[in-house]
């Protein structure tokens, strides 16, 4: 159904890397998500009067709020799609996660006051009605939802949007909470006993799951989480597909918002070679970043002297020594070393990762111990720094 409706709705639906394409795809589904929620909204309130159970009222509710979220989805989606302004010059992507977790603190929200409503239930339970017109709306609720996921994940996937992704969460758990709340009702009308208030809770503890789970998906992005390894590897490869360039080194990716990637890093080049040649190189790798992960790519030049053997081969070794003694993961770049008549200094950075085991200050007296240990007359001056990816 969705496929059909972009494929009528939707110029070039296939285009999916194309911004008004994806804010189409969004808007799309998020409008389906406001007629299915309605929808269900009202055969489940009508099924809830008819049998008097708190656990279907609570979950028609729960739908009501769906509708809702999918509206603030939509409005997400519509800001998300609006151009850089002076004010906001790397766009209005953002919104989208705001939009997210807004959703997600309304599931928690919801989950949370139906799990007060039915701990009362279980304290005070009232008669419950299993009709068959019930029952078959529970199942009709239960495949419309199941099918809600299966779209919302599918098209959450191919635009990658954690927004559709929350929205495909929130509706595998509301999918779940019914199938218990049918359950319970089958266990009523064959056993005649009512555990209406405890699929209440456990219902509840499915939907603040949900939430808790969608707001971590839409928060991490807005506090600045670490680029995929994909991403990562993609941005590697391209880069060092250039013979001019022979390393890199202080990779940052900034997201702001899908399709809105600002990438920087710093790129190694022999420092005897002709600049303008090196320079050329840069750009034609910052313009096949740009073309081929859809970002904005800055790179800085970084000369080193390629040329010198012996600085070539210490390195080397200072790099052997630090993977051996202190850690593999530890990787050094920028080396080059300074004579002087009575010892050499040995001057380059080292990364780590974040939250690393040892602090910088322990980790730079670490190196600094190792080098004056392992090569007479040898003093390092290192810059200890952790890595964004």
């Amino acid at each position: 159904m969705v496929n059909l409706l972009a494929k009528k709705f939707i110029k070039n639906y296939n285009e999916v890397d194309n911004e008004n394409v994806r804010s189409a795809y969004g808007i799309l589904c998020s409008l389906l998500g406001i007629l299915f929620n309605v929808f269900l909204f009202g055969i489940k309130y009508f099924a809830g009067i008819l049998s008097g159970s708190i656990a279907i009222m609570a979950d028609a509710f729960n739908n009501l709020s769906d509708a809702g979220s999918s509206l603030i989805t939509l409005i997400g989606f519509k800001f998300a799609g609006m151009e850089p302004d002076n004010e906001h010059p790397f766009g209005h992507g953002r919104i989208e996660y705001i939009a997210g977790f807004i959703v997600s603190v309304l599931i928690i929200l919801m989950g949370v006051e139906l799990f007060k409503s039915s701990v009362i239930k279980i304290f005070n339970p009232e008669a419950i009605d299993t009709s068959l017109i019930s029952i078959v709306i529970l199942i009709i609720s239960i495949l419309v939802k199941l099918y809600m996921s299966l779209y919302n994940s599918n098209i959450g996937k191919k635009i990658n949007s954690s927004a559709m992704k929350a929205t495909a969460t929130d509706s595998k758990s509301d999918c779940i909470a019914t199938t218990v709340v049918l359950i319970s009702m089958l266990i009523l009308k064959l056993t005649g006993l009512n555990i209406d208030g405890y699929s209440g809770v456990l219902v509840a503890c499915f939907i603040l799951y949900a939430g808790y789970d969608a707001a971590k998906e839409t928060l991490s992005p807005l506090l600045g989480q670490l680029p995929d390894n994909s991403l990562v590897q993609n941005i590697e490869q391209i880069v060092m597909n250039y013979d001019e360039i022979v390393g890199i080194h202080d990779l940052v990716v900034h997201d702001y918002g899908p399709g809105r990637l600002m990438i920087s890093l710093h790129a190694e080049v022999p420092g005897s070679g002709d600049i303008f040649v090196l320079h050329d190189a840069i750009d034609r790798a910052e313009m096949e970043l740009s073309k081929k992960l859809h970002c904005e790519a800055v790179i800085h030049l970084d000369p080193i002297d390629t040329d010198d053997e012996e600085t070539m081969r210490m390195k080397d070794l200072v790099s052997k020594k630090i993977k051996e003694e202190l850690d593999e993961i530890i990787s050094i770049h920028d080396f080059r070393m300074v004579k002087g008549p009575s010892h050499t200094n040995v001057i380059f950075d080292a990364v780590i990762p974040p939250k690393y085991k040892m602090s910088e200050k322990e980790v730079e007296d670490k190196i600094k111990e190792l080098v004056s240990r392992n090569f007479k007359n040898h003093f390092a001056v290192v810059k200890v720094e952790s890595t964004y990816i």
